[in-house]
């Protein structure tokens, strides 16, 4: 008996130092104004995260040597793009994370992606948001506040965070 109690207070202690760790590396919070940002797109302009006030923008901060991110994409592209990407409310951002043009296309590519990808080189973005851990999500909501923020992939948490999305586009 003893034993047990041992265990479900150390199961306890190691779950609340991963809640803890998670939370030290986030450097935004929920009901924070997101960070504005400049993104280059494919056809070498230049967009704003503040440009897009009065969208629900989801941001993705992804690596393409990152398994918990492969396991994530695919969501993101039945679940949310494919879904979303007509809906003139709603901007889907992908970052790969010190990733070049270069990289981020032939993983599109070798992926059958469709979604918008883009490149953050420097960690320039990623480190207004978050010090480290992906892959990792923040949804704006239209008043450019932080409405969503995760970190790690868990299926019963983004269907959570696609729920939260469809609520913010009514």
């Amino acid at each position: 008996m003893k034993t047990k109690h041992l265990f479900l207070l150390f199961c306890l202690f190691t779950f609340s130092l991963s809640l803890f760790a998670q939370d030290e590396f986030t450097l935004v919070k929920v009901g924070d104004t997101a960070p504005d940002f400049s993104f280059a797109t494919e056809n070498g302009q230049t967009k704003k995260l503040s440009e897009l006030k009065g969208k629900v923008v989801w941001i993705n901060f992804f690596a393409t040597w990152c398994g918990p991110c492969r396991q994530e994409l695919p969501h993101l592209q039945k679940e949310v793009y494919d879904k979303l990407k007509s809906n003139k409310n709603f901007e889907l951002i992908i970052l790969g994370r010190e990733h070049s043009w270069a990289e981020i296309n032939k993983f599109k590519t070798d992926n059958k992606y469709n979604m918008p990808f883009y490149p953050d080189t420097g960690r320039k973005v990623f480190a207004l948001y978050a010090k480290q851990n992906i892959p990792r999500n923040f949804v704006i909501g239209k008043d450019g506040k932080i409405a969503v923020s995760s970190s790690g992939f868990n299926e019963k948490e983004f269907k959570e965070i696609i729920e939260k999305v469809e609520k913010l586009l009514k």
